[in-house]
């Protein structure tokens, strides 16, 4: 993803830290901020790769509702702080042929909206 948007004349900076939840990519030209979730540990809704463990389910269940909470306030502040925010699901990087999610990505960082969720399925605006 990263290699292919840097093809298309897009610049970013990787994990600012000043950001909340230090987004895994940041266009300071678009005033956009772009996460890779995994859908394992960020629970993605109806995704075949979240699953929970057996082992510990008292655990998993505190981690995950934790890791959902986080994402969410991050993906609030960042949005109050006037920044755009997209959510790229592990599973829509798994195909073997990514142009189209790279496709939507460049069209939502140039022409607007400030939230954008890519996933298997399909694209999907929050």
């Amino acid at each position: 993803m990263r290699s292919a948007l840097h093809a298309r004349g897009f610049r970013y900076r990787l994990h600012v830290r000043g950001l909340p939840g230090r987004p895994d990519l940041v266009f300071p030209r678009y005033n956009a901020v772009v996460f890779v979730h995994g859908c394992f540990w960020h629970r993605h809704k109806g995704c075949r790769f979240t699953t929970t463990p057996t082992t510990r389910p008292d655990f998993w269940a505190e981690k995950f509702t934790a890791n959902v909470a986080r994402d969410e306030l991050q993906r609030r502040e960042l949005l109050a702080l006037g920044w755009r925010v997209a959510v790229i699901w592990e599973c829509a990087l798994r195909k073997p042929d990514i142009d189209e999610r790279v496709d939507e990505l460049s069209e939502w960082l140039t022409a607007g909206g400030n939230k954008l969720e890519l996933s298997e399925p399909a694209e999907t605006v929050m």
